[in-house]
């Protein structure tokens, strides 16, 4: 049913068989994948389905205007990140009044010495839709700078090269590869990782010379498993050059001193299935975050003649059921260990003789605690950074000799934001099967009562062992401050509780992590949080999944969705091994050329189970050079939606047409679209809506 100036688009249904060894499955809407972005079919069909989201959304556009002038009223528009230390110079980025896009920049002496300019994203994005830069890598002299950059948002990075002395931007310019980069010694030598032009997987790692043609960069090595996704390094200390390998369940990294002019790389310990772990090097060690008997991780050490021997390395940091080791930073006296307890991210600290370790305090009930830059092994001195639901990204020097803690800053909020006037809770919510959920909700408190009277958005992610933590987003006030209740569900997918949530929410396990996000909302709703007929789900990519199954699973719940770039049409993507990233997947979601991986991820795959049924009122987003999800997942899964659904709630897909998986890029331009969702959001939650 039409409800605004325009019809809703109606795609065309072509019928295409999708083979699979388990038989042929029809999609009417298959004609919508076109890699080659040309076909006028296609992007009459995108615009079109833009167009009607523009003239759908206009009756709220003052609504948008406003949310998006709190929202950017709160940013402070001349910002600069803290400096930080690394080989004699003092490294930050600021903004002036009004930019998208920052400058990069160092000062020597001191933090507060003469500034040089490294980069001026102002000027590099100047005339483009689309600018990111993915490494800045400075050499090892201080002379040079190598960066990657993408002015089309398919994460296809070109490496580019300038002179710190002279200020000149060099002629190299090495195309389709990843962010990533690493300087050798001599500083005219940068290893790099080679994207293969159609799956975008990357498999080889180059070696590019200054003044040399990038076509003849030689292959250091050569990754032939593309379940296996390749990056470089370099250990803390600065002696050795890593590659590391890494598929879902698997590692294996090579190693090589920094000043070898062979570049001969060595492996650190084979692959063996199951097996994952990640290195660094300080003094005379090497240390290892490894699951070798430990499913939560430990921290171990080897000398330089038991690299290869894994029996021989030396525990530091014994496995714990209720720990997860989550990471780790090397310095010359102690070990910075990054901990997930109770769900929640937390900082040890292990000195490396004699004083007892400990952990950095909170006194907030949900917050996350982050390593920030620590490039100086030889520092006494952890920096870190603490955020939760009401308070903004703090920066911190913790001493670890003293205790002594300095703030060094806290982003700011302008206007009339008071943390104390908001109150946030961590929750563990039953699911159908006996396991407890974690919660971290937050509200305003002036706004709230218990008595299921108040408005929900409730977020989810769930996969790659990737937790959803309670950080503060001030664009989040403008519905917290209208009555609204935020929730973000840590469903089974992540690892909040540790590795077995992870394992328990992926592969033939994966409908656990619907299950929780499900089971959440009608927890919350029967405990009086929310209101059970203005409850929003929110989620991208693989959060876009969960959303989109909660849709079909339990439509009744939602009053609305919104899915950012969601990953929809996972049985055809995961069957299909050109698309890129696909292979890489397989120890996600399983290999659906295997029957019961096949069934399982058709029982809940959002696009093959759309049906003729209510759905509640859905926002939607894609990009069309997305490299993660391809932009005809979601087009595909609106058109089915138009076609079978049988109410009459907006549905609304936003096609950036210049960007992809992260969306627009600038420090405000995104900001609209939060504004746009927010706004949808905000109208779909008026009371009497159907």
């Amino acid at each position: 049913m039409s409800q605004g100036p325009l019809p809703p688009p109606v795609a065309a249904i072509r019928p295409h068989e999708v083979p699979s060894p388990h038989g042929v499955r029809l999609d009417d809407y298959y004609w919508l994948r076109d890699d080659t972005r040309t076909s006028l079919d296609v992007l009459e069909y995108l615009r079109a389905e833009d167009a009607y989201r523009a003239a759908m959304t206009a009756p709220f556009k003052p609504l948008e205007d406003q949310l998006y002038q709190e929202i950017v009223g709160r940013i402070r528009q001349d910002d600069a990140s803290v400096p930080y230390r690394d080989n004699g110079y003092w490294y930050l980025h600021r903004y002036d009044t009004g930019d998208e896009y920052p400058v990069y920049a160092r000062r020597s002496g001191s933090a507060e010495g003469p500034e040089q300019v490294l980069l001026d994203l102002r000027e590099n994005a100047r005339g483009l839709d689309y600018y990111d830069v993915g490494s800045i890598e400075v050499s090892h002299d201080n002379r040079l700078l190598a960066f990657t950059e993408d002015a089309v948002g398919r994460r296809q990075y070109t490496l580019r090269f300038k002179s710190l002395v002279t200020g000149e931007l060099l002629p190299d310019a090495v195309p389709n590869i990843e962010e990533g980069i690493v300087w050798a010694a001599d500083n005219r030598r940068v290893l790099y990782v080679e994207k293969d032009p159609v799956t975008l997987l990357g498999l080889r790692v180059r070696v590019h010379e200054l003044g040399t043609d990038p076509v003849h960069d030689r292959v250091v090595h050569e990754e032939k498993d593309e379940a296996f996704y390749t990056s470089v390094g370099l250990t803390k200390d600065r002696r050795y050059l890593l590659i590391d390998s890494s598929s879902t369940v698997t590692t294996e990294v090579r190693y090589a001193p920094l000043d070898d002019p062979a570049l001969a790389f060595k492996v650190f310990l084979p692959r063996r299935r199951g097996h994952e772990y990640s290195v660094d090097h300080v003094g005379a060690r090497w240390v290892i975050r490894s699951n070798w008997q430990a499913v939560n991780f430990r921290l171990l050490e080897a000398s330089a003649e038991d690299v290869g021997s894994r029996e021989r390395w030396r525990e530091l940091v014994a496995h714990r059921d209720d720990v997860l080791v989550a990471g780790f930073d090397v310095f010359d006296n102690f070990l910075a260990i990054v901990e997930r307890v109770g769900g929640l991210r937390k900082i040890r600290i292990r000195p490396w003789h004699g004083a007892r370790e400990f952990h950095i305090d909170s006194d907030e009930p949900a917050y996350r605690m982050a390593l920030d830059a620590n490039e100086e092994v030889d520092s006494e001195v952890v920096r870190y950074t603490y955020t939760s639901l009401t308070t903004p990204r703090t920066t911190y020097d913790y001493d670890t000799r003293t205790g002594e803690r300095v703030l060094l800053k806290r982003e700011p909020v302008l206007g009339d934001f008071d943390p104390s006037q908001y109150e946030t809770e961590y929750l563990w919510v039953p699911a159908r099967d006996g396991e407890r959920v974690p919660v971290a909700i937050v509200y305003r408190r002036s706004l709230f009562r218990r008595d299921g009277s108040a408005p929900l958005l409730q977020y989810g992610y769930g996969a790659y062992g990737i937790s959803s933590d309670p950080v503060f987003s001030s664009s989040l006030l403008s519905l917290l401050d209208r009555g609204f209740v935020y929730a973000i569900a840590q469903v089974r997918g992540g690892q909040e509780r540790g590795r077995r949530w992870y394992e328990t929410g992926r592969l033939l396990e994966k409908k656990h992590s619907f299950e929780d996000f499900i089971d959440t909302t009608r927890w919350l709703i029967a405990a009086g949080y929310a209101d059970g007929k203005r409850v929003f789900a929110r989620g991208g990519s693989a959060g876009g999944l969960l959303v989109a199954a909660a849709a079909n699973m339990a439509p009744e719940l939602y009053r609305g969705i919104v899915a950012h770039v969601p990953f929809v049409d996972i049985v055809t993507t995961m069957l299909d091994d050109s698309i890129p990233l696909t292979t890489n997947e397989y120890d996600e979601w399983g290999d659906p050329h295997d029957r019961a991986f096949y069934d399982c991820m058709l029982s809940y795959s959002p696009y093959d189970n759309v049906t003729a049924q209510a759905y509640p009122a859905l926002y939607v987003t894609t990009g069309l050079w997305d490299s993660q999800v391809q932009y005809y997942e979601p087009a595909k899964w609106v058109a089915k939606l138009r076609r079978l659904k049988t109410d009459d709630r907006l549905l609304v897909l936003r096609i950036n047409m210049e960007a992809g998986h992260g969306g627009k890029s600038g420090r405000f331009e995104h900001l609209h679209e939060v504004a746009e969702e927010y706004a949808f959001i905000l109208d779909q939650a008026q009371p009497g809506r159907k």
